[in-house]
């Protein structure tokens, strides 16, 4: 708005020159308000009483009109001298011209009198904004200032509502003060999906008994209370969407999905585009909780970081790769080995995103690498719900690392893992693919080595990291060296 303000102010000075007055009533919005009224808008009413008595002089108008000289600068003359109700009609529209100008410029003129930031956003808030975003924690925080304010709003619409607490949901509908003891609110739109994770209730008295974990959009649909279910989905790769929408009622793929060129070709140097990895234990230990409810997995973690270097190595980019985990403990260890694998090196660096399903809900990437953790006991992924966050967060690639023989027997997770176990459980790589282009269909797999176990992954990657420095190396060697000497 204040760049806008000072494009204005220009136009109204040259304005002014124009019509041969002092530039300075561009001073300001108020100068430039008073310039309207008294030099603008009279110029225009006499220009229309001459006008009026003189229509059958077709160069009336072209002769008379005041402000020839402000629009001279048009790539076509506007007045041709040739009729009068032609010229006449680009007159007025010239003058709407100026009239939207000043209009302009009286919505800009609160800036000069309001000095702090705090203010002229509230007034941007209230007097302009058409669409105004905020999270239900900030309603709940400001609701007193924005009554005082007088916000006014007709429609509210409520994204992934079904993470939020229902007491959370009624406070944006009450964040302004009713009309004529009628509320003003008229439409109200919640978003979301009842299939994935609940709201958060660390207090288990409340979860359990009371049930706060409940969201009002699960109440609304479990009273059955009509409501608009979606039944294509235009994110992943029709295989991958295969492993969640079980869960759904007839979900099918929009055509996007099935025909697109991305979604056809197969990951560079991956046989497949999701498997599922069984990870043995690592130096003899699998899961371990160096405090109560930590839960890590050090040969996971050495493995998905692994993978995640042989994909930078091909060229994938990172911000397309983000690293998901089912616990703290093993995002923070992912973290680490990261730091000592990746980030020393500027040509890996760290990915997009480490962090837990719960965290990643609502978002997605082309790839994601997923740690499960737990080789003693399922723990809280047999909450379906969960699943289906994890399953559905990647387009183009999903790779799953666990321990096969404790999920393959989990009976809530039955239909994601019957089809993670149609391929083999040992990571399929294709060598001949050493960049990210390939023209391989993703149903095929092309030559697939199979990968043993989490030590001859590292040492693929030591190799192909070694290759690397070599050829940077000799490179180096070859290239021209010159040495400036003083003059």
């Amino acid at each position: 708005m204040l760049v806008r303000r000072l494009e204005l102010l220009s136009e109204v000075e040259r304005l002014a020159r124009s019509l041969q007055l002092p530039e300075d009533v561009a001073y300001t919005c108020e100068t430039a308000g008073y310039f309207w009224l008294l030099h603008v808008y009279s110029r225009w009413e006499q220009f229309l009483a001459t006008c009026a008595d003189n229509e059958d002089k077709p160069t009336l108008v072209q002769d008379r009109f005041p402000f020839k000289e402000f629009f001279s600068n048009t790539p076509q003359p506007i007045f041709t001298g040739q009729s009068f109700e032609k010229d006449m009609r680009a007159a007025k529209g010239c003058f709407r011209h100026l009239k939207t100008m000043f209009q302009e410029l009286e919505e800009c003129r609160a800036f000069e009198l309001l000095k702090s930031t705090a203010d002229r956003a509230n007034y941007l808030m209230t007097k302009q904004a058409k669409i105004v975003a905020m999270t239900c924690t900030h309603a709940a925080l400001k609701r007193k200032d924005f009554l005082q304010l007088g916000f006014k709003y007709d429609n509210l619409l409520m994204e992934e509502s079904a993470q939020i607490l229902e007491i959370e949901t009624f406070i944006p509908m009450l964040l302004q003060r009713q009309e004529d003891g009628h509320a003003r609110l008229k439409r109200c739109i919640l978003i979301g999906d009842h299939h994935q994770l609940p709201p958060v209730v660390k207090n288990m008295a409340f979860q359990k008994y009371s049930h706060m974990d409940q969201s009002l959009f699960t109440r609304f649909v479990r009273l059955g209370i009509p409501y608009i279910e979606l039944n294509a989905q235009g994110r992943a790769r029709p295989s991958i969407a295969k492993l969640y929408n079980w869960r759904y009622r007839d979900l099918g793929d929009l055509p996007y999905v099935k025909e697109g060129a991305i979604f056809q070709n197969a990951n560079a140097g991956l046989s497949y585009e999701y498997q599922l990895v069984d990870v043995p234990d690592y130096h003899g230990r699998g899961e371990t909780a160096p405090s109560p409810w930590f839960y890590q997995n050090e040969g996971e973690a050495e493995y998905i970081v692994s993978v995640y270097i042989y994909m930078r190595l091909l060229g994938y980019p990172a911000n397309k790769i983000s690293i998901l985990t089912t616990y703290n403990g093993q995002k923070l260890l992912i973290r680490d080995v990261i730091n000592r694998r990746c980030v020393p090196y500027d040509f890996i660096g760290p990915p997009c995103k480490v962090a837990t399903v719960d965290k990643f809900q609502g978002q997605q990437n082309d790839f994601i690498l997923l740690s499960l953790v737990r080789s003693r006991f399922v723990g809280h992924l047999r909450d379906v719900r969960r699943l289906v966050v994890a399953m559905s967060r990647a387009r183009l690639g999903l790779y799953v690392f666990c321990r096969r023989s404790l999920y393959e027997q989990c009976y809530e997770l039955q239909p994601t893992f019957q089809l993670l176990l149609q391929r083999p459980d040992c990571l399929a790589l294709n060598f001949g693919e050493v960049s990210t282009y390939t023209e391989r269909h993703v149903e095929d797999i092309g030559h697939p080595y199979f990968v043993s176990g989490v030590e001859e992954m590292g040492h693929i990657v030591t190799d192909k990291m070694n290759q690397l420095h070599q050829a940077r190396l000799m490179s180096y060697q070859h290239a021209p060296h010159y040495i400036a000497y003083p003059i």
